[in-house]
């Protein structure tokens, strides 16, 4: 199938010029808290479909249109994790708990304007910290009231380690926040004392298994309080080989029976330049066919979120795009004011795109699963947003990971990566990096490649081809799995 062309935005020049809405809606078009597709997912109600269709963590298919910032107003924190050092930071790191500045509520809001104003897929605002966002509360409260009260139809939501969030549940309640996400990596205190030195709670200092069992308690608790009350709710895990990747089957079971809405299992990121416990003891990270295997084990639990690029606490912008450095104090107004426009105009435009997408995927996903075929295909897809196969291979920074299979075309992960491209050259090392990452893929999907790195791959057994370039994700790979397991006239895939 040939999907639909993308939508013309010539009219809308009230706001920006029409290139560069254009350019927006090619790589992934607004957000709005009104703006979506107006069709419900068969696998859930309609209330839960409108809390979470313009947020990027919550909705693997939004995270192809909506953008979320983070402001680093929580720099307090009450335990210590064995994986963490707040005090490391380079720019160009996708790392949670690190941030380039911190900022007052004050700071913060007018950080957010000045974001809204220029990033019209902007529809979600959280507090990662860098510490916790329910333990430095009195920050995280004087923000969310400032920014509400400037734009109303943002989505407020806060990531927590869990230890003082259940006495903040009523609060939360009484601002509107919708989403929370408490990072949970045990069930049992044994396995929590591998992870975490101490914790601070109740005017005391805990260690050991004390400090882990009462974390334990308060982080159930408190996620039974936020499922009572209808607050959606996602729990991030690290996955650490050896400590807790087989634990983290029963850390699953225990958050499904509490009313978890998603898991997100991360890996490790273990790199003694970070200078954290695990790192500097040589704690290894998984690779990826380990994160996978373990998200496959967990499959019928709670929901996986397999999106997750696992963000600074100053992120901005759509997740995988980290627009965070453009907008340091230095660079936006003293002053702004918060002008909706940009967003507005894209609010229809973007459904249209959207319900295309839609139809389209699940005419994709039919044609794949309706071929009696046993094998599977592993698609590195090179993309920039809009569901769409719209990167030159030597630009990309990450390859999203699509599995075809006789169940349909799903979406598995994704693999980060040095873009081969630099000035426009390509680097050996960066291909040999890239080549290392896309380990157990079969065909990578991109907008445009050339001859060069094609053969490259094609010596380490992976096939590249620009065939379906500006296609949506699914069309693509659909073509793709009917061309390799020859149901129709093949066509060039090397």
């Amino acid at each position: 199938m040939m999907s639909a062309p993308i939508i013309s935005l010539e009219s809308l020049t009230n706001t920006t010029s029409a290139g560069q809405l254009l350019t927006i809606a090619n790589s992934g078009g607004c957000a709005s808290s009104s703006c979506g597709s107006s069709s419900t997912p068969t696998d859930m109600n309609s209330a839960t479909w409108e809390k979470i269709k313009d947020h990027p963590c919550f909705s693997e298919e939004a995270h192809h249109y909506f953008a979320r910032m983070h402001v680093a107003v929580a720099p307090a924190c009450n335990i210590q994790c064995n994986y963490c050092n707040r005090k490391y930071d380079c720019a160009n790191e996708s790392r949670p708990g690190v941030v380039s500045e911190k900022l007052t509520p004050d700071q913060a809001l007018r950080k957010v304007i000045a974001v809204a104003n220029e990033v019209p897929q902007l529809s979600v605002l959280g507090i990662a910290g860098p510490g916790d966002a329910c333990y430095d509360w009195n920050k995280t409260r004087a923000t969310f009231e400032r920014v509400a009260r400037e734009i109303p139809d943002i989505k407020l939501c806060i990531s927590t380690n869990g230890l003082a969030l259940p006495e903040h549940v009523d609060e939360l309640v009484e601002m509107n926040i919708s989403h929370v996400t408490i990072t949970i990596n045990m069930v049992d205190p044994e396995v929590g004392e591998q992870i975490y030195p101490w914790i601070f709670y109740g005017h005391r200092r805990y260690t050991g298994t004390d400090a882990a069992k009462i974390l334990h308690e308060r982080q159930m608790l408190g996620l039974e309080m936020l499922s009572e009350r209808g607050i959606l709710t996602k729990i991030n895990s690290v996955m650490i080989p050896g400590v807790n990747d087989q634990h983290l089957i029963e850390v699953n079971k225990w958050v499904r029976e509490r009313g978890a809405f998603l898991h997100n299992v991360m890996p490790l990121i273990s790199d003694p330049a970070h200078g954290t416990s695990f790192g500097l003891n040589g704690q290894r990270g998984p690779n990826a066919l380990e994160l996978k295997a373990l998200h496959d084990r967990l499959e019928g639990g709670v929901k996986l979120m397999r999106h997750c690029r696992q963000c600074r606490a100053d992120a901005v912008g759509l997740l995988g795009a980290d627009r965070g450095q453009e907008f340091t104090l230095d660079r936006i107004p003293l002053e702004p004011l918060y002008d909706g426009g940009k967003r507005h105009d894209y609010r229809e435009v973007v459904s249209r795109i959207r319900d295309d997408h839609s139809a389209a995927k699940k005419e994709a996903i039919a044609t794949v699963a309706s071929v009696n075929i046993r094998g599977s295909l592993q698609v590195a897809v090179a993309t920039k947003g809009g569901g769409r196969i719209n990167e030159h291979f030597g630009h990309a920074k990450e390859f999203q990971v699509y599995e075809a299979s006789q169940t349909g075309i799903k979406f598995v992960g994704h693999r980060k990566v040095e873009p081969y491209c630099h000035g426009g050259l390509g680097e050996d090392a960066a291909l040999a990096g890239i080549i290392a990452a896309l380990d157990g893929i079969d065909i990578v999907l991109c907008a445009r490649i050339g001859d060069c790195p094609k053969e490259k791959l094609m010596e380490a057994g992976i096939r590249a081809t620009d065939t379906y370039g500006y296609e949506y994700i699914e069309d693509g790979i659909s073509a793709l799995h009917a061309t390799e397991f020859g149901t129709v006239p093949s066509q060039a895939t090397a």
